[in-house]
C-alpha cells in the first residue's frame, strides 16, 4: 500500500481523469466464434463459454473460428443482457451472440484494471435489452496513470490469490462428493426401478401475460418463482423477489411447499425443493405427489446425480440454440427406488458432503466468502479517486 500511496502522490496528487469506459475498452461481436454443435464432451479440448454463472457449458470438437485468448492476451466476455462478465485467458468458442468480447486500449489502460473496475460497477439487469453500447460503455471510470493502475492491479490480484486456491480445493471436494454420490446411487439390479411418471405428477408452469398480475410491494401476494431467484448451488427455494396477485396465480401453475421444481430451459435440469408455496412460469416443471415412493431429499440427490443429468441432456429437445426439457422427457426418466430406510441412510451421508461443499456458514465456502468480502472492500477503496478538475 505504501508504494501505491507514493505513486499517487508523485503522479496524480490532485486527482485523476474520469473517462467513459467505452473510450478505453474495445468490443468485438462474437458471431464468428459461435459453436455450431452442442455435442459437448469432456473428451474434447475447446471450452464453450457463456458470461453467466455456468461459464463453461461444455467442450466442443470444433476446430475452426476459435477465439485465441491467452494469458498474455486475455479478454473479458460480457453478457449483453445481464451485465455478467468473466475473465478469459484461454482459447474458446461461445454459445450465442448475446455477449461482447472486450479488450483494452493498451496505451491508456490494462484489461485487468478494467476487470476490477467492472466488479466495482456491479451492474446487473433482468431486462431483455442490450447493455454495452447504450448503457455500460457510457459509465465514467477513474483513469489514473498506468503505473498507478499497475500497482492497484498487483495489490488486488494478491487478495484474490488465496481465494483462487480455496476455490481449487473446493472444486476437488465437490468432485469427491460427486463421485461418492454417484457410487451410493448405483444399485445395479438390487433395487426396484420406476420412471418419474410412475411415481410423481409432472406438470409445466404457466405464465400470466399482462403486467397487472404482478406485484412487487404487496407482502400478501403469492410468491412468483423465477430462475434469477435461485443459486445454482442451492438445494431449496426459500423466498422470491417478486409476488403475483391472486388473479395472476389462477392463470399460473401453483406449487406447494415440499414440491420440486425443475428448470426446463437455459440451465435446464436443475432441481430445487420448495420451502414455500408459490407459482411458476413456463420455464419450470413441477414434480409432486412422489412421497409414497421416495423422500424429497433422496429424490434431490438422484436428480442431480451425473447419470440422470446426462440422461436429461441426451433426451432434451432442441428449440433453436437452446435445449429444452418437456414433461414427457422427465416422465420417462428411470430412477432407483430402494426401501425408505436405505434412502434415509444415503441422505444422511450425502447431506454431510453437501454441507461441506455448499454451506456458507462453515468450512471452505465460508472462508471463500470472507476472502471475497475482503477483496471487495479493498477494491472499492483503491478504485475510488478524486476527480481532477481543470
Amino acid at each position: 500500500m505504501n508504494r501505491l500511496k507514493t505513486l499517487i502522490n508523485e503522479l496524480c496528487p490532485d486527482g485523476v481523469d474520469y473517462v467513459k469506459i467505452g473510450d478505453v475498452v474495445n468490443y468485438e461481436q462474437p458471431a464468428k466464434y459461435i459453436v455450431k454443435s452442442t455435442d459437448y464432451s469432456d473428451k474434447f479440448d475447446i471450452p464453450v463459454l457463456t458470461a453467466g454463472q455456468t461459464f463453461i457449458l461444455g467442450y466442443t470438437y470444433e476446430k475452426n473460428n476459435i477465439y485465441q485468448a491467452t494469458k498474455e492476451n486475455p479478454v473479458i466476455i460480457f453478457d449483453d443482457f445481464t451485465g455478467a462478465f468473466k475473465w478469459v485467458d484461454f482459447p474458446f468458442k461461445v454459445k450465442s451472440s448475446a455477449m461482447k468480447i472486450l479488450t483494452a486500449d493498451e496505451d491508456k489502460t490494462f484489461i485487468r484494471y478494467i476487470f476490477h473496475i467492472m466488479g466495482k460497477i456491479g451492474l446487473s439487469s433482468d431486462e431483455h435489452k442490450r447493455l454495452w453500447i447504450s448503457i455500460y460503455s457510457e459509465f465514467k471510470i477513474p483513469l489514473p496513470p498506468l503505473d498507478v493502475q499497475r500497482e492497484i492491479v498487483r495489490i488486488l490480484d494478491n487478495f484474490t490469490t488465496l481465494k483462487r486456491e480455496l476455490e481449487k480445493e473446493l472444486d476437488l471436494r465437490k468432485k469427491q462428493y460427486s463421485y461418492y454420490r454417484d457410487m451410493l446411487l448405483n444399485f445395479g439390479d438390487n433395487v426396484e426401478y420406476k420412471t418419474l411418471g410412475e411415481i410423481a405428477t409432472i406438470m409445466r408452469g404457466a405464465s400470466p401475460r399482462p403486467i397487472k398480475y404482478f406485484v412487487t410491494d404487496d407482502i400478501n401476494g403469492i410468491h412468483w418463482i423465477k430462475i434469477g431467484d435461485v443459486s445454482p448451488e442451492s438445494k431449496y427455494i426459500t423466498d422470491t423477489k417478486e409476488r403475483i396477485t391472486v388473479d395472476g396465480a389462477k392463470k399460473s401453475r401453483f406449487v406447494h411447499k415440499g414440491d420440486f421444481i425443475l428448470s426446463n430451459s437455459m440451465s435446464f435440469g436443475r432441481p430445487y425443493i420448495l420451502n414455500i408455496d408459490g407459482c411458476i412460469h413456463d420455464g419450470w416443471l413441477s414434480i409432486s405427489d412422489f412421497e409414497k415412493y421416495v423422500l424429497s431429499d433422496y429424490l434431490y440427490y438422484v436428480l442431480v446425480s451425473s447419470p440422470i443429468q446426462k440422461e436429461m441432456h441426451k433426451k432434451a429437445s432442441f428449440g433453436g440454440a437452446v435445449q429444452n426439457l418437456n414433461s414427457d422427457i422427465v416422465k420417462s426418466i428411470t430412477i432407483p427406488v430402494p426401501p425408505i430406510k436405505e434412502q434415509e441412510r444415503i441422505v444422511k451421508i450425502l447431506d454431510k458432503f453437501d454441507s461441506l461443499c455448499n454451506d456458507l456458514t462453515s468450512g471452505i465456502p465460508a472462508e471463500i466468502s470472507a476472502r471475497q468480502k475482503q477483496y471487495e472492500y479493498y477494491r472499492d477503496k483503491l478504485l475510488t479517486f478524486k476527480e481532477l478538475r481543470t
